[in-house]
C-alpha cells in the first residue's frame, strides 16, 4: 500500500511539471518576437551616471599624480647618484694628477739639487688645498641649485595634492547639497564649500537661492553682489539678484538683472515663466517683451 501511494505521488508530480513546462513554453516569446521588440527600441535602456564618471576622472587624476611623484623621485635619485659618481671620479682623477705632479716635482728637485723638502711639502699642500677648495665650492653651488629646484618641485606637487583633496571634498559636499531637502542644512553645506573655496561663485549664487527660499532677500542680494564682484560675467548671479528684486517689488532693477542674466546665460530664458519669484512681473509689459524675445 505504501509503494502504491508513493507511485501515485510521483505520477502526480510528473503531470504537474509537464503542465507547467507547457504553460511556460506557451507564454515564452519567440526569437522573432524578441528581435522585433529590440528593433523598436529608440534609446538605450540605461543611462550612465554622471557622478560615477566624475569619480572615475578624479581617481585617474590621483593615479596620474601618484605616478608623476614616483617618476620625479626616481629621476631625483638617479640624478643624485650620477652627480655623486661624477664627483668621486673627478676627485680621484684630480688626486692622481696631484700625485703625479708631486712625483715629477720631487724628481726635478732631486735633479736640480734642492734639499729643502719642507718647502716642497708646503707648496704641494697649498696647491692641493687650493684645488680641492675650488672643486668643493663648485659642487656645493651645483648641489644648492639642484636642491632649490627639487624643493620647488616638491612644493608644487604638495600644492597639487592639496588642490585635488579640496576638489574631492567640494564635490562630495555638492552631492550632499543636491540630496538635501532641508533649506537650513543646505545653507550649512554651502558654507562648508565656501570655507574651502571662498571665491566659488556658483556656491555663493546657490546659497543666495536657498536664502530666497527663507525670504532672506537682503542677504541674498548681498551674496549676489559678492559673486558678481568675483565674476561679473556669471549670469546665474544676475538671475538670483533679479529674483530678490522681484520679491521686494523693485521691478526696474529686476528687469535689468534679467536682461543681464539672459545675455550671459541665454538658456535661462526657458525658466522665465517657471520662476515663482517673477510672479509679480507677469503683468509687466517689459517682462512679457523679454519673454517673447522682442528685447533681444
Amino acid at each position: 500500500m505504501r509503494h502504491y501511494f508513493v507511485s501515485v505521488l510521483l505520477l502526480f508530480a510528473t503531470l504537474v511539471a509537464a503542465q507547467a513546462k507547457a504553460e511556460e513554453s506557451r507564454f515564452e516569446p519567440s526569437q522573432q518576437q524578441q528581435q522585433q521588440a529590440l528593433s523598436k527600441l529608440q534609446e538605450p535602456m540605461y543611462k550612465p551616471l554622471m557622478e560615477r564618471y566624475i569619480l572615475d576622472e578624479l581617481k585617474a587624476v590621483r593615479q596620474d599624480q601618484q605616478k608623476l611623484r614616483e617618476d620625479v623621485t626616481k629621476q631625483v635619485t638617479h640624478a643624485q647618484l650620477d652627480t655623486a659618481d661624477r664627483a668621486l671620479t673627478y676627485t680621484t682623477d684630480t688626486i692622481n694628477n696631484v700625485f703625479f705632479i708631486i712625483t715629477a716635482t720631487a724628481s726635478i728637485l732631486v735633479l736640480v739639487g734642492w734639499n729643502s723638502l719642507r718647502d716642497v711639502k708646503n707648496k704641494v699642500e697649498d696647491i692641493v688645498n687650493t684645488r680641492v677648495s675650488v672643486i668643493t665650492n663648485e659642487y656645493e653651488a651645483r648641489l644648492n641649485t639642484f636642491e632649490e629646484k627639487l624643493r620647488e618641485r616638491s612644493e608644487e606637487i604638495l600644492s597639487n595634492q592639496q588642490k585635488i583633496s579640496v576638489t574631492n571634498e567640494v564635490h562630495s559636499l555638492w552631492m550632499r547639497a543636491n540630496l538635501e531637502s532641508d533649506i537650513a542644512n543646505k545653507i550649512e553645506i554651502f558654507d562648508e564649500i565656501l570655507n574651502r573655496k571662498p571665491e566659488d561663485v556658483e556656491a555663493i549664487a546657490y546659497k543666495a537661492d536657498a536664502l530666497l527660499e527663507l525670504n532672506e532677500t537682503a542677504q541674498a542680494i548681498e551674496l549676489c553682489n559678492q559673486a558678481l564682484d568675483i565674476d561679473s560675467d556669471y549670469g546665474y548671479a544676475y538671475w538670483q539678484r533679479a529674483c530678490a528684486y522681484a520679491l521686494t517689488h523693485k521691478h526696474a532693477d529686476a528687469l535689468a538683472d534679467i536682461k543681464m542674466s539672459l545675455e550671459y546665460s541665454p538658456n535661462l530664458r526657458n525658466e522665465l515663466l517657471h520662476e515663482s519669484a517673477f510672479a509679480s512681473l507677469h503683468d509687466n509689459s517689459s517682462f512679457n517683451a523679454i519673454v517673447s524675445g522682442d528685447n533681444d
